[in-house]
This record gives C-alpha cells, structure tokens and sequence, in this order.
C-alpha cells in the first residue's frame, strides 16, 4: 500500500514494468546466506508473494491480476481469475486453510475469492475510507488491515479489523503516527505492524506488536534504518522484514533495500540479510512457507545486475 498513489477515485494503477528491469522472485533459506533465484522475467512486474497452503506454489500480483508460480518447476505463470474484482494491489494474504484469497482492490476494497479462482466478493462497505489488508487471523475470523481517509491527501493509516466475511471494520487506537502492514501473530496472541508511533522523525517506521484482544502498542525493535512489514514464520521462531534506508518516506521502489530475517526472541540480532535492490512489492505480504524453513521475496535488479 503507498499512500502517495491515493487521488480522485483512488486513482490507483497497476505498476508496470520499466524498459531495461526485470522481475527476479527469490526463495530464501534459513540455512543459507545465498538465495535462490526461482523466476525472472522482463514482460510483467510482480510483487508480494504468498506461498500457498500446500507448499507446492506462490501467489503474486502483476497487471492488476493474481497470479501462481509453481515452486518445484516454475515454467511460467498461471493467472487466478478473480470474477467480479476490480484491479487488485500487492496487499493479498490467504485464510488459513488455504482455501480462499483475500485481496485489495485498487478502488479501496477488500474482496474474497476462492484460491484456486472464481467469483469474488466485496466485503467491505462505502464508509469513507481506503481499505488495505494485510492480516488474517489463525482461526480465520477476523481480518486486519489499514484504513485511510478517502480524498484526504497524507492522511495517516489506521489499524483496523473487520470480521472476514465482511461487516462493519472497527477501528483500534494505536497512536497518531502512520501505521501499516497488520499481521497476527501464529499463536493469535498479537498484531505485528510497523510505526511511525515512536519517532519524530518524518517516516522513520519501526516493528511494533500490540495484544490482538488490543491495549498498548509497543516497540518490539529500535533501529536506525526505516523498517517496514514485520512477518512471523508460521511456527513463530523466525520473522522476515524490509529495512529501507535512514530517511526514506513511506516504503517506495527502485531502492536499495535490505531483507531481514530474525529471530523472534532476538529482533536486533539478525540471522542473514539479503541486500537488494527493490522496496516496494518486494514483501508486502507474509510470503513464509507453510514448513516455515523459506520465504520468498521479490527485486527488480537492472538487466545484467544480480539482484
């Protein structure tokens, strides 16, 4: 989610891809310092990957569409249909069971649809607000994600919840700051996120959690760096985060960015970094293998550059 794309009917579009870079999806380890190039491709920018409930594929968004990648032999892409779904961003996570995805719109909207594809349905009404998701909870109920005021430029993200088969979204009170990317912890005990809560520095966001039941949010990591979309591997053990340069606003692209993998007793430690040159859709979404061993991630190197 980029707030800088929200003008007159949300104005939002699909990225494109630019002349002269590539889409690389990447498969990291938590055993190993190097990754695994698992696609490229020069035709279609994709972003946010998910890995699916069985293991076998990944779920990304490109063109406005959803797509899957086979993990074991990825030949090529095979378009989800999503009947009945406007253009969709890089804000996409699966329920629980895998069974359906749960998608942004790029009129502000939150829509369901079966995994596998077919017809999508809007859950979210016409309250004044843009609606970003991010999280779902481990029992499949609840959905978490940003609201932000329609037509107000600047305006910041709110944390919101609604119930996953649509209704009425509640919003909790975490402070003024800018907040984004919600997402329930394994255990169903905590929201993480990240913040601008705790610094007056312009865009300076920091990991945070709070209780999911709600109460006091609190800083979980303090860090130099501009640190965005905390995720929890499905046992707990690890996270996996983006750090931006000192000073950047919001979470834009075509940056040099680093990929962080944690321990989640030990943030301020990390277990290997994957430097790259991405930012935006390089992991909006929890992309963790059901196994929680690797995770994916996404760069847009240059022709002739590795990553």
């Amino acid at each position: 989610m980029d707030r800088t794309e929200d003008t007159e009917d949300t104005g939002m579009r699909p990225r494109t891809a630019e002349a002269g870079r590539r889409t690389a999806v990447w498969i990291a380890s938590v055993d190993s310092d190097e990754p695994q190039l698992l696609f490229a491709t020069a035709e279609l920018l994709l972003e946010a990957p998910n890995w699916s409930h069985d293991g076998r594929s990944l779920l990304l968004n490109g063109a406005g569409r959803l797509w899957r990648l086979d993990v074991g032999t990825p030949s090529g892409l095979v378009e989800i249909p999503l009947d009945g779904v406007p253009d969709i961003n890089n804000d996409h996570v699966l329920s629980p069971d895998g069974r359906t995805v749960y998608v942004s719109g790029m009129d502000g909207h939150l829509y369901a649809a079966p995994a596998a594809g077919g017809k999508g349905v809007r859950l979210t009404a016409d309250d004044g607000t843009l609606h970003f998701l991010h999280g779902v909870s481990p029992d499949g109920r609840t959905l978490a994600y940003v609201e932000i005021a329609r037509g107000v430029a600047g305006s910041p993200g709110r944390l919101a919840l609604m119930p996953a088969a649509g209704g009425p979204g509640k919003a909790v009170d975490t402070g003024e700051g800018h907040l984004d990317g919600p997402e329930y912890s394994p255990d169903g005990e905590w929201i993480y996120c990240n913040t601008e809560t705790f610094t007056e520095a312009p865009g300076h966001a920091q990991i945070a959690r709070l209780p999911a039941a709600g109460s006091v949010l609190r800083r979980v990591h303090t860090s130099d760096t501009v640190d965005w979309f905390p995720h929890l591997s499905p046992d707990g053990v690890h996270a996996a985060y983006v750090s931006f340069p000192p000073g950047t606003l919001g979470h834009p692209a075509n940056l040099d960015v680093t990929v962080r993998l944690v321990r989640t007793d030990a943030w301020a430690v990390p277990v290997r970094t994957f430097p790259l040159f991405g930012g935006q859709g390089t992991m909006n979404v929890n992309s963790w293998s059901p196994d929680s061993r690797r995770f994916a991630f996404v760069s847009y190197p240059l022709d002739g550059r590795a990553g």
